[in-house]
């Protein structure tokens, strides 16, 4: 793994919880050398992770669309900071530049994310692991409710394995390397690229 791409909150959340562990993955990846792709912002915990990252010697890169870099405040300390068009463009890039995709708790925006990367995976576009950080159950629900679509039909069970979850990002991290994408579907024309 050279780069993961990390989706998190312009918010802080309630819990203290929520930045200390952002902290901590920021941390972690920097000391196994992986770099940083993340929303570009210097607030909530995507400037918690941001930092974390840097601190401790990280590369660390920001893709953030030009009509949010005000909004969000986009960091000015970074590695790279890709200022795009909108946020098509933004998850595009984020996705092309990440071996791997991680999930802090976050808001709307930061399931949209998710969301369409498990979608991506899910019709082959590629084949790069996808894990959510489950810090004190945050995510719980939501797995629940993937469960909840394999019972009901709407979803493959293989389908709903592509989200790994865990409360320890170093495992994973470990989960991740060792990650063997599934099959690509048997309409998609050749093997996950993205």
């Amino acid at each position: 793994m050279r780069r993961i791409c990390v989706f998190c909150g312009s918010s802080m959340g309630i819990s203290p919880r929520y930045a200390e562990q952002a902290a901590a993955l920021g941390k972690l990846l920097a000391q196994r050398g992986i770099g940083l792709v993340y929303g570009g912002a210097s607030v909530g915990t995507m400037g918690v992770v941001a930092d974390a990252a840097l601190a401790a010697g990280g590369e660390v890169i920001g893709v953030i669309p030009e009509a949010l870099s005000s909004v969000e405040i986009a960091h000015a300390g970074l590695t790279e900071l890709h200022v795009v068009a909108d946020m098509h463009e933004r998850k595009a890039k984020m996705a092309a530049l990440s071996d791997g995709f991680l999930a802090l708790p976050g808001g709307a925006g930061t399931l949209e994310e998710l969301f369409e990367v498990w979608t991506w995976a899910q019709l082959g576009l590629h084949g790069k692991p996808i894990g959510l950080v489950d810090v004190d159950g945050y995510y719980a629900p939501l797995m629940t409710f993937a469960d909840h679509m394999v019972t009901e039909g709407f979803l493959k069970d293989g389908y709903r394995q592509l989200l790994l979850a865990d409360a320890d990002p170093a495992a994973l991290l470990d989960r991740f390397e060792t990650y063997e994408p599934p099959a690509p579907p048997k309409w998609a024309k050749e093997a996950p690229g993205i």
